[in-house]
């Protein structure tokens, strides 16, 4: 499915979003985030910041992180399937990048499967450097995560290396 890429709102994730979310998790992951999971982070957790990507009819992807101080750590992206391949997810660490640089932070990290290449090629793209591993971090098979780290700054927040 191609879509204008120009027509995208961005807006803080809310309550009534939450089964759209949750859809998308259930495609993206082998361990999804549960709706009680979501829940708490919107009413419970005052460092965690969602948003959605929508288009004029529906959510195509979404985004969060916990902005702690000065730091941003991001805690899940995904984008529907059939809008994956178009760069979208792109845009939507770029636009995390910049409301992280909005709400205080100047730098951000997150952690990535080591066998997902084509995540870790993109966030390199956008300023992202290994940094470590994190032995057995994911509980659904007990891969390793690569921690990666980038510098955000206001003028080049979500512009990437150069």
């Amino acid at each position: 499915m191609t879509t204008d890429v120009n027509s995208f709102v961005y807006r803080s994730m809310q309550l009534e979003d939450i089964p759209a979310i949750v859809a998308i998790e259930q495609e993206a992951f082998t361990g999804p985030w549960t709706a009680e999971a979501f829940t708490n982070e919107l009413t419970q957790n005052h460092f965690a910041k969602y948003m959605v990507m929508e288009d004029e009819q529906h959510i195509i992807g979404y985004g969060g992180m916990w902005v702690i101080i000065d730091e941003a750590h991001v805690t899940n992206i995904a984008i529907r399937r059939d809008y994956r391949g178009q760069g979208l997810g792109k845009r939507l660490l770029m636009e995390l990048q910049r409301t992280a640089v909005f709400f205080g932070a100047s730098r951000m990290t997150l952690e990535v499967r080591v066998s997902n290449q084509i995540a870790q090629q993109l966030y390199v793209k956008l300023g992202f450097q290994p940094s470590g591993v994190r032995p057995k971090y994911y509980s659904d098979n007990g891969e390793d995560a690569l921690i990666m780290w980038a510098e955000l700054t206001p003028d080049r927040a979500g512009e990437g290396a150069s």
